[in-house]
């Protein structure tokens, strides 16, 4: 995005009253914007910012986490769970490096984030000075916007810029890269909200026509789907969104993003579709007669081989973002604009209907999962511990209220087929980007975002360890984070691929831990080890009763393997059931 123009909210001025230094405004731009947590780690070329943060210590939070990547997470978990826009901070070079990571994550999962970097002096540019990164060119491909600021003047501006296209339409990351001499100028300082930007309409207006189109395929069809993503979230839209369903009797799956839209006992949810997704949901895909995508991009993760995904079918598409229509599926219908304002303008033209046949062949494709999966997993009748009786459990003692993040892998599958949600923004993962590391900082996060909900962090044994150091945030700012480890002693889900793909030839998946409690213990957590059934009931249930941060490890099955599977390059109506 080339450097728009913008338009203000008069009501959001700051009076010029103060000639204040660069890295002063820029903690009095995160302050109008309503910013009362960023996280971050410190360095040289950022430093003034951080002198201005100690004096700012009363009225914005800053918590040091102990690597760059881990504060990006930790800003998607505080976003996901809030909606507010997260923010980290980070010094030039490796420390804007390692933020990468974390803000690729945020683009394709539509995350809200402001990442500041500091940079060299601006007569330093270009000539590789110690610590010199072209963090804008590598942040590109990845972010909404950048910009880089060499004057102080620049930066009200360009900050409320940050923030209102973080925020705004589809949500991203921004990156805004500030020299050193830019943070030590001094200037007349003023502050104005963004409320707009030329050539940049972030929500599309519904199409009346759209709308009457879509609602006479939903009136007309026989074998209706609804496929709901992260988009009914973001647009907070998930009342309208139930209503919808039920007006119409619509069966309702979900992407791991939209997971919690709808409590998982409703009725009309029908569960998750993709590559571990449910058996009914998948197969039925390809014989439904309308399908109805509902903010969600058609992942290929979602669509398996899409030279078979749903050709019997009318699409309709709710999005907004026309980049998505007609990228991965050709659709028949498409409506642009918000969630929210699209199903509330949507629901008066549905006519009620109920879909009764339709909706037994769901739970008859349902019976068959439960009898071959679904059984085995929760109702184990080997010795060694599943991962699905740990989430069962959780589910048990939480009673379907707690926020799970995940890191990515089998545990990350088996916490989305299986976690109970009854409240909206309680399935915070990574999902377009598939982050192993991601969990234990983003749960950080999110704790600290809903202090008053119960986190608990869920990882394996590989995910884990990539940013474990994390516990060092936890300790130091007593974030009540419950962390749970489902250890195999390998890395399970590519341990699974070659399994059933690569004549079990397991190259370099095998695992050779630490003791895992033994580092909990030694940053001073509270921590346990699982290895039998018989304890892991109470020793959840410490876990929970716990007012402090505590570290559960359960040691389950190593060859364990989540089913359902779409094969790579198969059909979603070939998925396997073993």
């Amino acid at each position: 995005m080339k450097d728009p123009q913008t338009t203000h909210h008069p009501s959001s001025t700051v009076p010029s009253t103060e000639h204040i230094s660069g890295s002063e405004a820029i903690i009095k731009c995160l302050l109008a914007e309503g910013v009362d947590t960023l996280y971050g780690y410190p360095g040289g070329a950022i430093m003034p910012v951080y002198d201005e943060l100690y004096k700012y210590q009363d009225k914005i939070h800053h918590v040091l986490t102990r690597h760059e990547q881990g504060a990006t997470h930790s800003a998607q978990g505080y976003a996901r769970i809030s909606g507010k826009v997260g923010v980290a901070i980070a010094t030039s070079g490796p420390g804007a490096t390692n933020l990468i990571t974390g803000i690729a994550d945020a683009q394709i999962d539509s995350t809200p984030m402001v990442c500041i970097t500091g940079q060299v002096g601006s007569h330093l540019l270009g000539s590789d000075a110690f610590q010199e990164t072209d963090i804008v060119g590598i942040s590109t491909p990845v972010t909404k916007w950048n910009h880089q600021i060499t004057k102080a003047s620049e930066i009200p501006e360009v900050l409320a810029k940050a923030f209102y296209i973080a925020r705004s339409g589809r949500p991203g990351p921004v990156l805004i890269d500030i020299t050193k001499d830019a943070q030590f100028e001094t200037f007349d300082f003023a502050y104005k909200k963004c409320a707009g930007i030329r050539s940049y309409k972030p929500v599309p207006t519904a199409n009346p026509d759209d709308l009457k189109a879509a609602a006479d395929l939903i009136n007309k069809a026989k074998k209706p789907l609804v496929v709901w993503g992260q988009g009914v979230i973001l647009g907070e839209a998930e009342n309208v969104f139930k209503s919808v369903i039920e007006k119409a009797g619509l069966p309702a799956a979900w992407t791991i993003l939209g997971a919690s839209a709808i409590p998982t006992s409703h009725p009309l949810n029908v569960g998750m579709v993709g590559m571990h997704g449910n058996y009914a949901p998948n197969v039925l895909t390809n014989e439904c007669d309308v399908l109805i995508a509902i903010g969600m991009r058609f992942d290929d993760r979602v669509t398996g081989n899409l030279d078979y995904y749903a050709k019997q079918a009318k699409i309709i598409h709710f999005e907004i973002d026309p980049a998505e229509v007609d990228k991965n599926v050709k659709t028949d219908v498409a409506v642009l604009g918000d969630a929210k304002t699209s199903l509330e303008a949507l629901l008066p033209l549905l006519t009620s209907n109920s879909h009764e046949a339709w909706h037994q062949k769901f739970k008859d494709l349902y019976q068959i999962e439960y009898e071959k999966v679904i059984k085995a997993d929760l109702y184990p009748t080997k010795e060694g511990l599943t991962m699905g009786e740990v989430l069962k459990e959780i589910n048990k003692q939480t009673k379907g209220e707690a926020a799970i993040v995940t890191d990515v892998g089998q545990h990350q599958m088996i916490a989305c087929r299986y976690a109970e949600f009854n409240t909206t923004k309680s399935n915070i993962t990574s999902g377009g980007l598939g982050t192993m590391g991601f969990g234990l900082p983003a749960a950080i996060g999110a704790k600290m975002a809903a202090p008053d909900r119960e986190v608990i962090s869920i990882s394996g044994d590989g995910g884990y360890q990539m940013t474990i150091q994390e516990l060092g945030t936890i300790f130091q700012q007593k974030t009540a984070v419950k962390v749970v480890v489902l250890n195999n002693d390998f890395l399970g889900m590519v341990r699974q691929w070659q399994q059933l793909f690569f004549d079990k030839r397991y190259a370099s998946t095998e695992m050779t831990n630490p003791d895992f409690v033994a580092i909990a213990k030694g940053y001073y957590l509270n921590a346990k080890r699982v290895t039998k059934r018989e304890e892991l009931a109470a020793a959840v249930e410490e876990m929970i009763a716990s007012k402090e941060a505590y570290f559960l490890e359960v040691c389950v099955e190593k060859e364990d393997n989540v089913f359902p599977m779409v094969p790579s390059g198969a059909s979603v109506s070939d998925i396997r059931l073993e």
